[in-house]
């Protein structure tokens, strides 16, 4: 294993060789955001007003999923005070964007800015980290699952791609909700609840029809988009004892014209190196990423990740592979033996008392 290091290391010795606007807030990315609201508000209007048939409402479901998922991107973007820097401003405006996902501001800061992107990948650390062997021994239920055959679980897996977010929102709120002082728990309950007061006025207001197309299906569209690139951005790599984003993270590459719809969420490695720069840049953090450490940066386009992801289980064993525990089939993990163009495994008893080793020991 590689020596690892902080994502202060890298930024440290990429900064000087960035522009200065570059480390400055992006407002115009709001106009992108201002164009999702605008279409996703019509399309809103369209449901609940006309009777359409089912295919007109299924078109302008999908187009909605898309516009909830691109908000999603901006709230992110915004929360990372990237766009606007005023706290409440910066708040209010996450608060509409992530208002599809139904993700407050303050929750989010928490669990996303706070603690995962300083454990990114630590195994006891990081709120989105995926099991260890350990762990999952400590669960009936993952027990039980991984005795299913790896492509049926695969499949499954990318089904529970389209309520995935929603989800680990829900669960993220009530692990973090106790954190917050006293003063601030009613307003990050005000800002679970609001969203979500809406939505659910709305099926009262259309009917159960009409909400469907304006509410669920896109709400799954946009739960899948998301979870598409959160999935690739950690899955495939170790588990690391130094938060280092050349080890833990993965880029991938997508097709010009998404990375402008998607506010350049492709570029995740480059995220992690500077989360507070607005991703406009990213495209020059990788270029000198690749120019200082191209032996270290992991990248490849979002079909080949995600079909490593399909013909690879989830659970970690000694940090730095992948097991499938009822057959002993280990998988390297990206910088550890994973080739995405030829994924292949090898069979070895599984030492049952033996512990989580670090990557690097």
């Amino acid at each position: 294993m590689k020596e690892l290091h902080t994502f202060g290391w890298y930024a440290a010795r990429v900064s000087p060789h960035l522009p200065k606007k570059a480390f400055k807030p992006v407002p115009t990315r709001l106009f992108g955001g201002l164009a999702y609201l605008l279409v996703a508000l019509a399309g809103l209007i369209a449901i609940g007003v006309f009777e359409l048939n089912v295919w007109a409402n299924l078109g302008i479901a999908i187009v909605l999923g898309l516009c909830f998922a691109s908000l999603g991107f901006l709230g992110h973007e915004i929360l990372h005070g990237t766009v606007v820097r005023k706290a409440w401003l910066r708040d209010f405006l996450g608060a509409i964007a992530f208002m599809p996902l139904s993700t407050g501001p303050k929750l989010w800061r928490k669990w996303h800015n706070a603690t995962h992107h300083v454990h990114t990948q630590h195994e006891e650390n990081d709120p989105d980290a995926w099991p260890t062997l350990e762990k999952l021994k400590k669960s009936k239920f993952l027990s039980w699952v991984y005795r299913m055959p790896l492509h049926v679980r695969s499949f499954f897996s990318f089904l529970s791609l389209t309520i995935q977010f929603t989800l680990h929102s829900t669960r993220m709120f009530f692990h973090f909700i106790k954190e917050f002082k006293s003063s601030n728990q009613k307003s990050v309950w005000l800002q679970l609840l609001l969203p979500w007061t809406v939505w659910i006025s709305l099926l009262f207001i259309m009917g159960p029809g009409k909400w469907l197309f304006a509410y669920v299906i896109p709400l799954l569209i946009a739960n899948f988009i998301v979870m598409a690139y959160i999935a690739t951005n950690h899955r495939l790599n170790p588990i690391v004892p130094v938060n280092d984003p050349l080890a833990n993270c993965l880029s991938v590459t997508v097709p010009r014209w998404v990375d402008v719809l998607h506010f350049n969420f492709s570029y995740h490695t480059e995220h992690h190196l500077f989360p507070a720069m607005s991703s406009k840049y990213y495209p020059l953090v990788k270029e000198k990423i690749k120019e200082m450490w191209p032996e270290r940066y992991h990248e490849m386009p979002m079909t080949k990740a995600l079909a490593a992801l399909w013909n690879t289980p989830r659970v970690y064993y000694h940090g730095s592979e992948l097991v499938d525990p009822h057959r002993e089939h280990f998988y390297g993990s990206l910088g550890n033996g994973l080739d995405p163009h030829n994924i292949s495994y090898r069979e070895e008893h599984i030492e049952e008392k033996e512990s989580i080793k670090k990557v690097n020991q």
